[in-house]
């Protein structure tokens, strides 16, 4: 595509060709020779503006490209939003002391689904939000291996409380944190009487796993890798 400066170029040299060439010639010649150039001259500002189009129209692709990838992610994240929102309703409503855990904690990660494929052997994978105060401050996806999973559940919400800043703050600071090996995620358990066990949230990091039918307390997390997702 040429540029304005080619197009200002193309037209002088083309006036001055038809200067050098038409001197000596008739008066009528010299009226064609003018008329020519008049037809020239427009042309070249047709193919200019035409330019400046083309530009524009690609211009304003790229844009809606742009502006199509941001709705996709806004989509995406008010659906984990509300996918949270529900998660944490239903913790509220099957274990009744959480709420007072997590309003304890300095930040809740929390995954609504996370679905394993394989009920001996096989591969779990989330996405969920980091919250602190109430908010969102982050989005994360989890994957691990379904070790430990409980044999027929195949959908669980996540639940993973950092109940010291110190722990929190190395979460957020690693580019991919995994658990038994950045730290380990003490599962919080119910005694009889429906209270949570106090001497199950004396740790840095604490979580539930939440079914239908209730918390799961034989679940293992170990080398689950939790990373952050670009949204």
């Amino acid at each position: 595509m040429l540029t304005a400066a080619r197009w200002a170029r193309a037209l002088l040299t083309s006036l001055w060709e038809r200067v050098r060439i038409g001197q000596g010639m008739s008066r009528r010649s010299v009226a064609r020779f003018v008329e020519q150039i008049k037809k020239d001259t427009i042309m070249l500002k047709r193919k200019f503006v035409s330019a400046i189009g083309c530009a524009a129209l690609l211009l304003a692709g790229c844009t809606t490209t742009s502006n199509s990838a941001s709705s996709s992610d806004a989509s995406k994240r008010h659906s984990l939003d509300a996918s949270v929102d529900n998660a944490m309703s239903k913790l509220y409503r099957q274990v009744p002391d959480s709420s007072d855990l997590v309003r304890q904690a300095k930040g809740v990660l929390v995954f609504p689904s996370v679905i394993t494929a394989g009920l001996v052997v096989g591969a779990s994978y989330g996405q969920g939000t980091l919250r602190q105060g109430g908010a969102t401050t982050a989005y994360y996806s989890l994957a691990g291996g379904s070790f430990g999973w409980l044999a027929g559940a195949d959908s669980e919400a996540l639940y993973v409380l950092f109940m010291t800043q110190e722990s929190l703050d190395k979460f957020k600071a690693s580019k991919g944190w995994t658990a038994g090996i950045d730290a380990s995620i003490t599962l919080v358990t119910v005694g009889a009487s429906g209270k949570v066990d106090t001497r199950t949230i004396k740790q840095p990091v604490v979580g539930f796993a939440l079914t239908n039918g209730g918390l799961l307390a034989n679940l293992s997390l170990e080398g689950s890798k939790i990373s952050r997702l670009d949204l």
